[in-house]
């Protein structure tokens, strides 16, 4: 279930936070009813992120080994295509 809270319950009720959390679902904070920030563990993080970080790590590796360079528009038309 979509766990919807205003951000003082970040301090008031931390603990019910951290729960949720812990049992790997995020937690969206709002203020004034409006979306704020998402709390997750660091393993749910570490799962949406060290994908990107493995990649980047792969490019960099790359372009040390080559002169070539891309502009963003390169890399995206490139992508898009594929």
């Amino acid at each position: 279930m979509l766990q919807i809270r205003p951000i003082s319950d970040l301090r008031n009720k931390f603990p019910d936070i951290e729960k949720i959390v812990k049992a790997g679902e995020p937690v969206y904070l709002t203020k004034n009813g409006y979306g704020a920030m998402v709390v997750l563990s660091l393993e749910e993080y570490s799962k949406l992120t060290d994908g990107a970080e493995l990649a980047l790590d792969r490019a960099d590796k790359m372009a040390e080994g080559s002169s070539a360079r891309m502009n963003h528009e390169e890399v995206f038309g490139s992508l898009r295509k594929n």
